[in-house]
């Protein structure tokens, strides 16, 4: 294999190692926001919440997001935690939720993730 290829593939997979890692929040920052009090909202499709989802999760499909969110929670100042099934969309709503002045929100990232992180015991 040409050296410059394998350096592409290289830097290719670092940066996207890296940007995984920034997109995710720390395990100790999720468990702060537990402790004051989250509201936990996954953000995947109801059909996919219906199929299994977390006890303390409430299900706003991200398209319905923006529409739904200040009467779900009108204060902007509550911890918020989002996941879908692999982190994309949660991601997506922690910019929406950002956008519409959400200061404390954060992306768990996958439901297998926000499972093992939320509700250990499972």
């Amino acid at each position: 294999m040409n050296h410059g290829v394998l350096l592409i593939i290289i830097a290719v997979t670092a940066i996207w190692v890296v940007s995984k890692s920034l997109t995710r929040a720390s395990s100790d920052k999720i468990h702060e926001f537990m402790r004051r009090g989250a509201l936990v909202i996954d953000v995947r499709t109801a059909a996919e919440y219906e199929a299994g989802h977390l006890n303390s999760a409430i299900n706003i499909p991200l398209d319905q997001l923006k529409s739904r969110i200040r009467e779900i929670e009108p204060d902007p100042n509550r911890p918020i935690l989002l996941h879908c099934e692999s982190g994309a969309r949660s991601e997506a709503a922690v910019q929406i939720l950002r956008k519409m002045g959400y200061q404390h929100v954060l992306n768990v990232g996958s439901f297998a993730r926000a499972r093992s992180m939320l509700e250990p015991s499972r």
